[in-house]
């Protein structure tokens, strides 16, 4: 039996947890333009659930989109097996005839007929690693890219409302950082900290790139508040505009930025 790489997850998972991530999955040029699109739901968890929501979700703009689910756990992967059953019988609000399936695997990412997916998502699955095995996981699963393909790995609470992630391209290469945050009722952007990768969690301490980046935009979270009677969105928008007036190398355009989201290159947060 092949071996399979890594190590069990917490497993938790709920529903909508990842619509943040999976909303920019969908409008990525991976997906859009893949000859093959397939996506793999890396570590999926306690249930299917993740993994039918995105094939949900991807369908909209790719109909033929197919998700593949891998976890290491043999029980994980027959609970959400089962659950699929259910989705085929039209017992549940997802779509009957999702191209969902469901297998064992890890950061080698087992797939049928040498298929390379156009995405893998890898979300909350490195948490319990050390900074150091990090680099060395992305090489891995990015391996098995196609090769115009995306390996998103990130973490977000458990609402899926503070989420941040790294696009890393085929060669292992992280390209750039991007926050994704529920702007109602937000106090400050810093509070993603607790949430970002673990190649930068344990660095947003002064003197790190990461931690002058937070600390930037939560300045000017601050200076945009006279605009909170027009709402946390144009808020927000201020901020980031700001925050590229400031020299900071902001990727993407305001229809992103509208969503919560900002990203920068990795080079601006990159460990000293």
């Amino acid at each position: 039996m092949p071996t399979t790489e890594g190590r069990p997850t917490r497993g938790t998972t709920g529903t909508n947890r990842l619509r943040r991530v999976d909303r920019w999955i969908a409008r990525h040029p991976a997906v859009a333009s893949a000859d093959d699109p397939l996506v793999v739901d890396l570590g999926f968890g306690a249930s299917g659930v993740t993994a039918f929501e995105l094939a949900a979700r991807l369908r909209r703009s790719r109909p033929d989109v197919a998700v593949r689910g891998l976890e290491i756990d043999p029980e994980r992967v027959a609970r959400a097996t089962a659950q699929l059953v259910s989705v085929r019988a039209g017992g549940t609000p997802f779509p009957a005839d999702l191209d969902v399936s469901f297998a064992r695997g890890g950061f080698e990412v087992p797939l049928p007929g040498g298929r390379r997916p156009a995405v893998i998502r890898a979300f909350n699955v490195l948490r319990q690693y050390d900074e150091h095995e990090v680099a060395a996981a992305w090489r891995r699963m990015a391996a098995r890219l196609a090769p115009d393909g995306v390996l998103v790995e990130g973490t977000c609470d458990e609402l899926g409302r503070v989420c941040a992630w790294v696009d890393v391209d085929p060669s292992g290469a992280p390209r750039h950082l991007t926050i994704s945050l529920r702007l109602e009722g937000l106090e400050h952007p810093g509070v993603v900290a607790e949430r970002l990768p673990k190649a930068l969690i344990h660095r947003n301490v002064p003197g790190e790139r990461v931690h002058a980046y937070l600390r930037a935009l939560d300045a000017e979270w601050e200076r945009a508040a006279a605009l909170s009677p027009f709402g946390p969105v144009q808020r927000w928008i201020a901020a980031v505009d700001a925050l590229r007036a400031a020299g900071w190398p902001v990727a993407g355009r305001r229809g992103r930025w509208r969503l919560g989201e900002v990203a920068v290159p990795w080079e601006a947060v990159a460990p000293a």
